[in-house]
């Protein structure tokens, strides 16, 4: 059974950093391209980051280039997360999810490719 787990979540002040993770299980993570979204109270899920299965190929929202990067330990079966700069429009629950992709540099910005999904991490930057 494939399970994402996330974590390193939390409340962060304006300018402030954190690095989400994403663990997974019961699969080969290196099989996998994964991509974060989020979704603030009263809006839809948008996307944030995502990599390709060998790390290679990255690619970002517009509102978070710049500031958060996203990379993947496929040794450790884990993705990240690395969110800087963070200011209070970022606040919302961030969602791991992967999808077995058979070519190693592609990745998907749409929430629709995406087979497995988290439960998701509360991240809350205050003003």
């Amino acid at each position: 059974q494939v399970q994402l787990v996330e974590s390193g979540g939390g409340l962060v002040q304006t300018g402030g950093s954190l690095r989400l993770s994403c663990a997974a299980s019961g699969v080969t993570f290196s099989r996998f391209a994964t991509g974060w979204f989020r979704q603030a109270p009263g809006k839809e899920r948008e996307f944030v980051a995502t990599i390709s299965r060998n790390g290679d190929n990255t690619y970002y929202a517009d509102s978070v280039k710049g500031r958060f990067t996203i990379s993947r330990d496929n040794a450790k079966n884990a993705v990240y997360l690395q969110m800087n700069s963070l200011k209070p429009e970022d606040t919302a629950v961030y969602y791991c999810a992967g999808v077995s992709e058979y070519r190693s540099g592609v990745y998907y910005s749409s929430a629709d490719r995406y087979t497995y999904w988290g439960q998701g991490t509360q991240v809350t930057v205050s003003s």
